[in-house]
């Protein structure tokens, strides 16, 4: 049996788990285009840099990281950016909307810091364990559950708000 280099790992990697890094990019940017290119972006940050990985056995928390850091690097970039006016977007506007599953949940998500985001779609949205979450984000196992305990508690209070309206 042929044993694969570290670059072809990588991209078996990136290809058999593509849909769930898109998710992530996606989560943190909202707009199709920009979580692709987040994509592409990582892909290559993962290539260029695959002599960073010590065991090749991470490299699925190793690849998150990247997406991870890829979509805020974005989102900075994108502060930093001064915004065309709202008339002129709508009238260059020919796409349909994002369709979300649940409008109330992903509000309240949105309206969640980054880092008890990141926790939250990383344990319940791409089923990674706790561990591999604090790997993936460079953090203490007690951090994340912390995070996560937080978000969830954070995640509830809005969600009733929602219900009660």
């Amino acid at each position: 049996m042929k044993i694969n280099s570290l670059e072809e790992q990588i991209t078996e990697h990136a290809v058999k788990y593509k849909e769930n890094h898109y998710r992530l990019a996606f989560s943190y940017v909202k707009n199709v285009d920009d979580a692709l290119d987040i994509m592409q972006e990582s892909i290559y940050k993962a290539i260029s840099s695959k002599n960073l990985i010590e065991n090749p056995n991470y490299i699925k928390t190793w690849f998150y990281r990247i997406v991870v850091n890829t979509s805020l690097d974005f989102l900075r970039k994108r502060r930093k950016i001064d915004f065309v006016d709202e008339e002129v977007l709508t009238s260059l506007d020919f796409g349909k909307a994002d369709d979300y599953g649940d409008f109330d949940l992903q509000k309240a998500l949105d309206n969640l810091p980054d880092k008890y985001r990141t926790v939250v779609i990383l344990r319940y949205f791409e089923d990674l364990k706790i561990e591999e979450i604090a790997e993936v984000l460079s953090e203490n196992v007690n951090t994340v559950k912390t995070r996560l305990y937080k978000s969830l508690e954070k995640l509830r209070i809005k969600l009733s708000d929602c219900e009660e309206v």
